[in-house]
């Protein structure tokens, strides 16, 4: 996994409308990169929800917020409009981006093994540069944990 005071590995993902986001693009603002495990499922709706209703507090801390999950645009378009979310969702079904950040693992569940993204936050500061990691993160104390990081910086 990606540690913090490392460069952010650079991506370019379709967002929930198909159209091209890359992080070069967002030089200079803060960026909070939170990736999560499927749409549309309880923890990651919990997760996304949150983050909707915080939204306020973030843009107060100049971070944009971006989701990130192994899903394809429709997936992720779905989920976007379903739960009204205000800020943006990135489609990345092939997981490259899940294995360049290091969040692509293998779960196990029910006694079966298999691979999927691991819900985890990187702040990223305005240079590139990942200022702060939550590598296991709860959907329910997320927002809490990431605005009082962007606090700190």
């Amino acid at each position: 996994m990606i540690e913090s005071g490392t460069e952010a590995p650079q991506f370019t993902l379709p967002d929930e409308n198909g159209e091209p986001l890359s992080l070069a693009d967002l030089r200079g603002q803060t960026v909070v990169l939170y990736f999560y495990p499927k749409a549309s499922t309880p923890g990651c709706t919990t997760q996304a929800c949150g983050v909707r209703d915080n939204l306020p507090d973030y843009k107060k801390s100049g971070a944009r917020v971006i989701g990130v999950s192994p899903d394809p645009v429709a997936k992720v378009k779905k989920f976007h409009d379903a739960q009204d979310l205000n800020f943006t969702l990135l489609a990345d079904d092939d997981h490259a981006v899940c294995e360049l950040y290091g969040t692509w693992v293998e779960k196990s569940m029910y006694g079966k093994t298999y691979w999927g993204a691991q819900r985890a936050t990187f702040i990223i500061d305005g240079d590139g540069v990942v200022r702060h990691v939550i590598p296991k993160v709860s959907p329910k104390t997320h927002d809490e944990l990431v605005l009082a990081a962007l606090a700190e910086l």
